[in-house]
Order: C-alpha cells, then structure tokens, then sequence
C-alpha cells in the first residue's frame, strides 16, 4: 500500500460513544436509512473495550463535537480505557433513555442496537435513533481531517513519569513505555506496533 493515510481525506465527524459502563471516541459514523427513526451505523475496533460494552447493551448514544471540544474529553474517551477508569465519572453529562450524553456537545443522538456486523478489526453497530437533540446550532463540528490536523495540542502528547511516548501515526493514541511491545495493538484503532512513533518533547 502507498499511503494508507488517503483515508484521512474521508469526510467524517468526531463523537463520544456512550453506553451503559463507558465510551470511546469515534469517527466511523453513518446514515444507512432514512426516515423519521434513521439506521445510524458506527465502528468499533474489536481490541477496544467500548466493543465489548456495546455487545452487552441494547442502546447507545452519539455525542457530537465540535471545534472547540475539551481536550481533557478528548483525552478520556479516546485515549484511556474503561476497563480501568470510569470515563462517566468526572464528565458532565446527563441522562437520556437510560444513556448518558456529553453536556458540552453541539448535540446527542440516542441509539437502540437493531445489528451488527463482524469484519476482521471492527464491529459495525447498527442503531435505530429513538431520540436526539440540538444544544448549540451555530458551532461548528469538529471533523476528522481537523481532528488529524491539530492532533497534537488536542492530545497533549507528553511524556510522563519519565517514560517515552509512542504516538499512534494514524489515531494519535499515546503509549508510555521504554518501548512499543512487539504484539501491542492500539487500543483505539487496532494497528499494530511499526504504526507507533517515537515522540520527542
């Protein structure tokens, strides 16, 4: 493959996936069906915790940021794992059909699973919208290619406890560790150990 960053050039958002136990962020959202309850599908990647939370819950929500979204959000669900912290616990959120959503959002919708499908890396999760709503109508959403440009300040890629940071080339996510294992596989995206690059502070 020549440049598999081409796929940085998709036109796409940035949400907070929400569901009962935690959440990730997430890029690969789309309409599938239209009507007044549109099928909304979203990806996620097999090795992130929030795929096993979405097997185990009926509903789920999408959060939608913008371009001014905190990083310490971003930080959170993109690059910490629920399976160790409780992501919901210091977010400001409140509770719609029985999920949370991100206060600080341009807006929320809310999902109850109708399918899913496998491929090698991710789980597509399919959703019936049940219920959504607009808090800020003149903010811009954050999309991807925006998100990759300004990676770094949303990240706050640094080095900590005087470990060396791993910065993922196509997500961002950060390792800390003298080195990358050789079987690590990013929690965020799923690639693998040769995507990671040293990060010089």
């Amino acid at each position: 493959m020549k440049n598999s960053k081409i796929t940085r050039k998709i036109t796409q958002g940035m949400y907070i996936l929400t569901t009962h136990g935690g959440g990730c962020v997430v890029d690969a959202v789309s309409r599938v069906g239209g009507s007044e309850q549109p099928l909304i599908s979203v990806a996620v990647a097999k090795s992130n915790h929030s795929n096993k939370l979405m097997q185990e819950n009926q509903k789920f929500a999408l959060s939608v940021l913008g371009l001014n979204a905190d990083p310490d959000l971003i930080q959170t669900f993109g690059f910490k794992s629920s399976r160790e912290i409780d992501k919901l616990a210091d977010a400001q959120t409140h509770e719609v059909e029985g999920v949370q959503v991100i206060e600080s959002a341009l807006g929320y919708m809310v999902f109850e699973k109708v399918d899913t499908i496998e491929n090698e890396t991710h789980t597509l999760f399919i959703g019936k919208m049940v219920e959504g709503d607009i808090f800020d109508n003149e903010a811009e959403p954050m999309s991807y290619a925006y998100y990759q440009e300004h990676k770094e300040e949303l990240t706050k890629a640094t080095t900590s406890q005087g470990k060396t940071a791993w910065v993922c080339t196509v997500c961002g996510y950060v390792y800390y560790g003298d080195e990358v294992p050789d079987d690590y596989r990013c929690p965020l995206c799923g690639l693998g150990k040769e995507y990671f690059k040293k990060r010089e502070d």
